[in-house]
């Protein structure tokens, strides 16, 4: 897949523990990205945050795995960004969702496997 030097990075905060359609929410977003053919999806668990409620969440011992953050990053073109929002609008009730002009330097498929 091409991707030229200029793209959008779609950044998603939400909880570990929502969800969507009987799975949680950050699998339904990075499989509802691959249906629609966008290059590629990160899911990155954080230790603690906040957000808008301004309840801590962590991952200390007394309070395991307690809804912990969940940030997931897309880059791809403008357009293809662009057709994943409308689902998003959907499927997200709490969270954040941010976007980010991007250069991308290199995207090539890992070709060891």
């Amino acid at each position: 897949m091409f991707l030229p030097e200029e793209g959008l990075l779609l950044r998603i905060f939400v909880g570990e523990d929502d969800s969507t359609d009987h799975m949680t929410l950050y699998e339904a977003i990075v499989m509802k990205a691959r249906e629609l053919n966008i290059a590629g999806a990160t899911v990155l668990r954080g230790g603690m945050g906040f957000g808008a409620s301004s309840r801590v969440h962590t991952s200390k011992i007394l309070r395991l795995s307690e809804d912990l953050p969940i940030v997931i990053e897309i880059v791809d073109t403008e357009e293809k960004i662009n057709s994943l929002l409308p689902y998003l609008d959907e499927v997200i009730t709490g969270g954040m969702v941010t976007l980010e002009k991007v250069k991308i330097l290199k995207y090539l498929p890992d070709r060891s496997r």
